[in-house]
């Protein structure tokens, strides 16, 4: 079986966003139901800029909590698409996680059922020998299935977590010319919330490291909170050491959180080769507990 060099060298196997913090679902199952509401989060990250074909990824995922006899459960699903040249990669998942209380915090423990599709559009390779038995001119694509788990705990302002994707390191074949094997990735994540003497500021101090076996990458982050009659304003720094730094903003008005963060490149590439990320997210309360009849509430969008 051949292997294409291309897949292989293709590095980032599995996105990651600048708003980590508002997207834990994407990489720790057990995030899901941290809320008793139904929480829906949308995002876009555009790639590297200034390149042609150049792609992006976009993320939709929901999830909420209920309870069985005194017990609390969580549940969700995401559905990821990553595009760049010819290569388009889509997870599909569905989340469940068990919580418990803990030490005065609750734990979480989360697993996810993955399915996994890679497809390869042949037909919009530039090739300079239109008959290379090595690259078809057609699309083809390849599906495996993988697993993956995390642990959650929050108490007070604290939060941390520790989560494992694609435990199982699930390989596809495409076509019958090429495979392409995803790696197991390991996430860690905590943050806090400081309170100061202005009671509508907090400052949100934030760390993400992810490892996928070659590569240690941390993220650290500096956030400023302005709350107020539900309602609130935030704007921040993401720095991450030896790749960039990425500057965010955004806030809650009239039911809508919207944000936007700018990733600059401080190395290779440089400052403007940057990443553009929008996200979007909605909450709604449901009450389990009225038979017969559900009763649903906005809140807030996330």
């Amino acid at each position: 079986m051949l292997v294409w060099p291309m897949l292989v060298l293709h590095a980032q196997q599995e996105p990651e966003f600048a708003h980590y913090f508002e997207l834990e679902t994407q990489f720790n199952p057990a995030a899901v139901g941290k809320s008793s509401q139904l929480l829906i989060n949308a995002a876009y990250q555009s790639h590297a800029m200034e390149y042609d074909d150049a792609g992006g990824t976009m993320l939709l995922m929901a999830n909420t909590a209920f309870q069985i006899s005194g017990t609390r459960h969580g549940v969700g699903a995401l559905f990821q698409n990553d595009e760049i040249g010819l290569f388009s990669t889509k997870r599909f998942a569905v989340q469940y996680a068990f919580l418990f209380k803990l030490f005065g915090g609750t734990m979480s423990i989360g697993a996810e059922a993955d399915m996994i599709n890679e497809s390869v559009d042949g037909s919009k390779a530039d090739m300079v020998d239109a008959n290379d038995q090595a690259f078809q001119n057609s699309e083809m694509t390849g599906s495996s299935f993988g697993f993956s788990a995390g642990l959650y705990y929050q108490r007070g302002a604290f939060y941390a977590g520790l989560s494992a994707l694609h435990l199982t390191s699930p390989k596809l074949e495409i076509g019958e010319t090429a495979e392409y094997n995803l790696k197991p990735h390991y996430y860690f994540t905590a943050g806090y919330n400081i309170r100061t003497r202005n009671p509508f500021f907090k400052i949100e101090p934030r760390v993400f490291v992810r490892y996928e076996g070659t590569e240690l990458r941390a993220n650290i982050t500096a956030a400023l909170r302005y709350e107020r009659e539900k309602k609130y304003l935030y704007g921040g720094v993401t720095y991450t050491p030896e790749r960039s730094v990425t500057a965010f903003v955004g806030g809650k008005f009239h039911g809508v959180n919207l944000s936007y963060s700018y990733e600059a490149f401080t190395n290779g590439l440089g400052w403007g080769y940057g990443q553009h990320e929008v996200t979007l997210g909605y909450s709604l309360d449901l009450d389990f507990s009225k038979r017969g009849r559900n009763y649903h509430k906005s809140v807030r969008w996330l």
